[in-house]
């Protein structure tokens, strides 16, 4: 069984040994977008990001299973994986607690100006700021409550018992005060203090925030993405920002990386990562104890 592993994925002694002794074949190509050989033909299992992003899924014929590192699964043609029965796992639930650490990282840098007294101390410039925010009691609203979605109420919980949760399976969770369904959102919009993204990206999903659903959002607000820039409209984000919402939080966008010429880049009340969120100490052996899991589960189900 032939296994092509993609990306920075680090491939430590012990996994290969592991994969080696379930009856894999490993073939390493450390960038997604290098050239494939003709070997791709013989691939049974890919263990990959964004692979089908640059490469022709059609070409990988004898394709059997992949393994997502992404939880996101709109990286990759469903119907073509759905139509040849290809096995697909993701990587659901590996990054969540990151990004949550994240998301209120951010909020509460916006909420304490760090980046004003960032650059007072460049300067060794001894200037009180009078327009600190507290997060105690605000209202969050977390628009997607799966994985990412609850370990971010968990984490604001910290902070206040007021965690309004938009889903489109609406259900009841630990650390959310409520999980309300989709026809909700425009009235949770305009009473929460920040709001903060953690759907995936979809075909549903797509654009749902235009002008309409930003403007809904509650004046002097903050607005977290951390989990697809197609999510948002830019441009009316923007008018947004320089009129009534307090700050951003950004580490998605629509095209990545960010073009220099981005008017994102001068905006004060944002902070901008690239697509960083996600990123731990721990996410290897996270991510590895599945990919163990889910490729042993395939090739046992292979062989009966």
């Amino acid at each position: 069984m032939k296994l092509l592993i993609t990306g920075l994925l680090e491939l430590k002694e012990q996994y290969r040994t592991k994969l080696e002794e379930m009856g894999y074949e490993i073939i390493v190509s450390p960038r997604e977008d290098s050239k494939l050989g003709e070997y791709i033909r013989d691939i049974d299992a890919v263990i990959c990001n964004w692979l089908f992003v640059k490469h022709d899924i059609n070409e990988f014929t004898n394709l059997k299973c992949i393994q997502l590192l992404s939880a996101g699964l709109d990286r990759v043609p469903l119907e073509y994986i759905k139509l040849k029965g290809i096995r697909l796992y993701n990587a659901s639930g590996i990054y969540s607690i990151p990004m949550a650490e994240f998301a209120l990282s951010g909020v509460l840098a916006l909420f304490k100006k760090n980046f004003t007294f960032f650059e007072n101390q460049k300067s060794c410039k001894w200037e009180k700021e009078r327009s600190l925010r507290e997060l105690d009691g605000s209202q969050v609203c977390i628009v997607g409550a799966g994985n990412v979605g609850q370990e971010t109420a968990k984490r604001f919980s910290a902070f206040t018992d007021n965690i309004i949760g938009i889903d489109l399976f609406p259900r009841n969770q630990p650390y959310f005060n409520d999980v309300l369904p989709l026809e909700n959102l425009d009235a949770v919009l305009a009473e929460s203090d920040v709001v903060i993204l953690t759907l995936p990206l979809t075909e549903k999903t797509k654009g749902m925030f235009g002008k309409d659903k930003i403007n809904c959002i509650k004046k002097d607000a903050v607005i977290v993405n951390i989990a697809r820039g197609g999510i948002i409209d830019e441009k009316a984000l923007k008018e947004a920002l320089s009129s009534r919402l307090y700050g951003a939080v950004l580490d998605v966008f629509a095209e990545e990386p960010l073009p220099e010429s981005d008017s994102f880049w001068k905006m004060k009340n944002v902070i901008i990562t690239p697509h960083n969120s996600f990123v731990s100490d721990k996410n290897n052996e996270r991510i590895w104890n599945v990919i163990l899991h889910n490729l042993k589960e395939f090739i046992d189900e292979r062989k009966q």
